[in-house]
């Protein structure tokens, strides 16, 4: 009687979908102390910004009202209102909404130019990565905000204009963040295996260099959203980004250094917006970093 071998059945290792991914990522980011408290700021500064966009504000953030003019914070008016009696809260909300518009705009925009720059630069070296290490430079030379200021004045003012000059401004940033782990990625075995099984390079560049090129992108994204905000309230206070009447951050405080002195809630509540944006991005930065850290991933 012959005796059979055992079947051995090998249990199926669970692939790891991006929702999974996106879950564990977003637990890390949750038990970050300082994640924790960018996430929840972000997420109602987001919200207020939707109330704003969709017009659910105690009053319409344009119309004027002469006899309500210069009144304090109040039960009618929570931030009091401006020197054409407009509502402060409402303008903050939809201010709040325009600088996310536009911040996200021209990330959008930088990141996906910058991290192909960077990701052609790193994988086929050679002259491709002196051309883009050349133009980066050469956007690099010029401080940010006159670069900003030179391409908003060419294109005209407008929100639209206003994402397009930040996204110049920042696209050379993420060329160089996407640049530099891509050069030690094109290096790795399982890249050379690929190539020489005659895998196409755009799926090679797609399938394996950029997922292991996102966690820095995906942390320079948040930096970059702060310092949009920044750069898109300082082109609306120098009159160059949104235009009157519409509601802008950036417009408000211009607005409110002729009534400052007598009505210090004119440029109080648009300058905390600013400061709170500013101050939970990078806050979530700090935590997408603390996250996607590689050694806090071989210790857990």
């Amino acid at each position: 009687m012959s005796i059979q071998p055992l079947a051995t059945e090998t249990e199926p290792v669970p692939a790891s979908t991006p929702a999974n991914t996106r879950t564990r990522l977003l637990t890390r980011v949750w038990h970050d102390r300082n994640g924790r408290i960018g996430l929840v700021v972000t997420g109602v500064l987001v919200l207020v910004a939707l109330l704003g966009a969709v017009g659910a504000v105690p009053h319409d953030p344009i119309a004027q009202h002469p006899d309500d003019r210069l009144q304090g914070p109040s039960g009618t008016y929570w931030f009091g209102t401006d020197q054409f009696g407009r509502d402060i809260a409402a303008r903050v909300a939809v201010g709040i909404w325009t600088s996310l518009r536009v911040a996200v705009l021209s990330v959008a925009i930088a990141t996906v130019i910058g991290s192909v720059l960077g990701i052609c630069a790193g994988f086929f070296r050679g002259w491709v990565d002196q051309a883009v290490s050349r133009f980066v430079d050469i956007l690099f030379a010029f401080p940010a905000i006159l670069l900003a200021l030179a391409v908003v004045t060419a294109l005209g003012t407008g929100w639209q204009n206003t994402a397009i000059a930040i996204a110049v401004v920042y696209t050379p940033i993420f060329a160089r963040v996407s640049r530099g782990p891509t050069l030690s990625v094109g290096n790795a075995e399982y890249i050379k295996a690929q190539r020489v099984l005659g895998t196409p390079l755009p799926r090679i560049m797609l399938r394996h260099v950029l997922p292991n090129v996102s966690a820095p992108i995906v942390v320079q994204v948040t930096l970059a959203l702060s310092w949009a905000i920044l750069t898109e309230s300082s082109l609306s206070f120098l009159g160059l980004g949104t235009q009157p009447p519409a509601a802008s951050l950036g417009l408000m405080v211009s607005d409110a250094r002729s009534t400052v002195a007598n009505a210090w809630w004119t440029l109080t509540f648009p300058a905390l917006a600013i400061v709170i944006a500013v101050i939970a991005l990078n806050l979530l930065g700090d935590g997408l970093r603390s996250a996607l850290d590689p050694r806090r991933e071989s210790r857990s």
